[in-house]
């Protein structure tokens, strides 16, 4: 979902009023970023405080190449790293995943062994439907087994577009809020739908009821369904306890617009690149009878853990004191220090949307946005001379500033000590993405053999991953 999207950040169609009464009553951040333009790292950044760079879900078989865990990826979430849900055991919170986990689809990457009480969701996206034999289709799992699969149990109708997918997850949520209110203990729920995501779908009452296309739809029934969540929360007199943040894990897809593709506003691209929006996410934060409050660990009287770097950041004093906060914003792609953000300059040290030759396919990351030097599609290093924005007087990106200029000196001077610092105490994870094998795909996840739906996988052959962008 795109920056653009929701009404509160200037959507005409304005079709989101639950999200949009949720700005109005808590916290809306106009700045607020991903730490990937793709779905896999940047989940994976989100539930350890880590850049992809730290947890290992990048890259490193080619140059600036984004990676993320489809079937055949060997790697997922290393058991070294520390997951929200883990941490927030020690102050006795119960956790719940509903819908997309993405950080491995292995046993050994199952979000129960990551910190999680209970999932309902997959661990893959809704691709599909395969033949079962070349390529499964991808599993849903309650808990540890699975208990069906898309496009069979779970039917995606890709031409029309209609799924109850959305309908079924949000039904999960509000059965755990009702069970975790009765049993008084405190919660943590996490509601990764992923109904924007291409292929995009709706159920049958949304369907065709956006102006939007068949995307708007998608984004009607997600603000319905957070609508409804919140409701509960006050009808259980939970609301003022309970902390609720809604974003995206990345901006808009615009090389499936207009149909099934977003809005990223004014800004520059969409996911897969470094521009802004690629990585520019709407978020709001929501909490009834105090003013929102920020890092959930903080909230929860926890110190995020010492033995590591972490580069999420404490909201509380920004949020309750109104402290701003001036700290460099890093864009990495796979491998790569792409871009970095100090206050409002914007320093380009490589630019790439995709290749010459995808973007002759059609494949375009930035339609309609061509920008000249800028929107490059060969991988133009500018590590001497950085391309520098100022994202206050050009949030799109296409005006650099002089090189000769004070103002570019001034910028350069600040935002190249921080890039040092950065790059000098950087420990990389181990890269979680390189290897992939077909041997490893959802042949037979656990609980196949009650469903009658295990698969033959085929002969076991490690590859190099192959990242086209």
């Amino acid at each position: 979902m795109g920056w653009g999207d929701l009404g509160v950040y200037g959507e005409p169609s304005r079709e989101t009023p639950n999200l949009d009464q949720m700005a109005a009553e808590g916290m809306l951040f106009p700045n607020f970023y991903s730490a990937n333009p793709l779905c896999s790292p940047s989940r994976a950044a989100l539930l350890t405080g880590r850049l992809p760079i730290r947890n290992g879900f990048y890259t490193t078989n080619a140059h600036a190449r984004n990676a993320y865990t489809p079937q055949e990826v060997v790697g997922g979430i290393p058991d070294s790293e520390l997951l929200l849900p883990e941490l927030l055991k020690e102050a006795g919170y119960t956790s719940k995943i509903v819908g997309k986990w993405h950080l491995g689809h292995r046993p050994q990457f199952h979000p129960l062994k990551h910190g999680f009480d209970e999932w309902f969701g997959s661990p893959n996206c809704h691709f599909g439907p395969y033949d079962n034999r070349a390529r499964p289709n991808i599993p849903v799992y309650r808990d540890w087994e699975m208990v069906g699969r898309f496009y069979e149990e779970f039917p995606i109708d890709l031409k029309t577009g209609e799924a109850n997918l959305t309908q079924i997850y949000l039904e999960e949520a509000l059965g755990f809020i009702r069970r975790q209110q009765a049993s008084q203990r405190p919660f943590f729920l996490y509601w990764a739908i992923d109904a924007t995501h291409a292929p995009v779908y709706a159920s049958r009452s949304f369907l065709g009821t956006s102006r939007r296309g068949r995307y708007g739809d998608a984004v009607r029934e997600i603000d319905d369904s957070v609508g409804r969540i919140l409701r509960l929360l006050r009808e259980l007199r939970l609301g003022e306890n309970t902390f609720v943040f809604f974003t995206s894990d990345n901006g808009a897809a615009l090389i499936s617009a207009p149909e099934q593709g977003g809005s990223n506003g004014p800004f520059l691209c969409g996911k897969q690149t470094t521009f802004e929006g690629g990585m520019r996410v709407p978020a709001i934060a929501w909490w009834p009878g105090h003013i929102p409050a920020g890092q959930s660990l903080s909230l929860a009287g926890l110190k995020p853990p010492r033995d590591r770097a972490v580069d999420g950041l404490d909201l509380l004093p920004a949020i309750l004191q109104g402290q701003l906060m001036d700290r460099p914003m890093f864009y990495y792609r796979g491998n790569t220090l792409m871009a970095v953000t100090l206050g409002l300059y914007k320093a380009h040290f490589w630019t790439w949307t995709n290749s010459w030759e995808e973007f002759k396919q059609g494949i375009d990351f930035c339609p309609g946005q061509n920008v000249s030097g800028v929107t490059t599609h060969t991988q133009e290093e500018h590590t001497k001379l950085p391309l520098m924005f100022h994202l206050g007087r050009d949030p799109g990106e296409r005006y650099p500033l002089s090189f000769g200029s004070a103002e570019y000196q001034d910028a350069l001077g600040r935002i190249t000590p921080a890039v040092q610092q950065h790059q000098e105490a950087l420990v990389p994870g181990q890269p979680q993405l390189n290897v992939c094998n077909q041997a490893v795909m959802n042949w037979a996840p656990p609980g196949c053999e009650k469903l009658g739906k295990c698969l033959r996988p085929p002969e076991s052959v490690p590859e190099k991953c192959s990242w086209l962008h």
